[in-house]
């Protein structure tokens, strides 16, 4: 299953009631992107791997990554996709997932902003 299908998985909140997961993409442009790895070369068939089974990962627990700091969410992302709070979820050769959490009625939204490799992530985050 694709997350590009808003795949949902239910989960069980501490009062025991089940909350429906979607993952999300922030964007059409990046669902695009998303779906184009899978037909390119072989290191970007191995990041759509990855970022599948972070998917699937978000989908079981949207909480299981890494918060961010909310000072140091880039005021980019606050001004294109209005969040307010941003999750971090390490992918292998030092990628990174950024995502936000958001509720929508009762489901709860994996909301993928974009991934970028370590080098990127840093000058994102200004730590570069």
């Amino acid at each position: 299953m694709e997350p590009s299908t808003c795949s949902q998985v239910s989960q069980k909140t501490r009062a025991g009631d089940k909350v429906s997961v979607k993952v999300v993409f922030a964007d059409e442009k990046l669902k695009q992107a998303f779906e184009k790895l899978k037909e390119t070369r072989t290191e970007d068939r191995r990041l759509f791997a990855w970022l599948n089974r972070a998917f699937d990962d978000l989908k079981k627990d949207p909480f299981c990554g890494i918060q961010i700091q909310r000072r140091l969410i880039p005021k980019e992302y606050v001004r294109k996709h209005g969040i307010d709070n941003l999750w971090k979820y390490n992918l292998p050769n030092a990628w990174r997932l950024v995502y936000s959490v958001a509720k929508h009625e009762v489901v709860i939204l994996s909301i993928i902003i974009e991934w970028l490799d370590h080098k990127n992530y840093e000058r994102r985050f200004g730590y570069g």
